[in-house]
């Protein structure tokens, strides 16, 4: 969250731009990804970020996740090279394919 506040070492924004898109794991170690997506979604800047979870939550829960401020979510790869695969995809997506409402990117 520093890093995307630019906060602490993070202060210059050259050495620290918005990414254009932010991937949660739900199950992160020190910060569970629900906790952190609600911290993005609050601030007016970072909420314009487009954002994705990983792993899926469970379908009868999705509209509900998605209304808590996702955009998407995605299966968790099993695989470093899935892992890869994926990002690849959702770069091409997120950067070629999509376009967002003005204001959202």
């Amino acid at each position: 969250m520093e890093y995307l506040r630019r906060q602490g070492r993070y202060v210059d924004q050259k050495d620290a731009p918005l990414p254009g898109l932010i991937l949660l794991d739900l199950n992160m170690p020190r910060k569970d990804g629900r906790e952190a997506l609600k911290e993005i979604k609050a601030d007016p800047e970072l909420r314009r970020i487009p954002s994705s979870s990983l792993p899926p939550p469970r379908r009868r829960r999705h509209f509900a996740h998605l209304r808590s401020g996702r955009n998407s979510y995605v299966t968790k790869p099993v695989t470093f090279k899935s892992l890869v695969e994926l990002i690849k995809v959702l770069g091409r997506y997120w950067f070629e394919v999509v376009e967002l409402p003005p204001g959202e990117s």
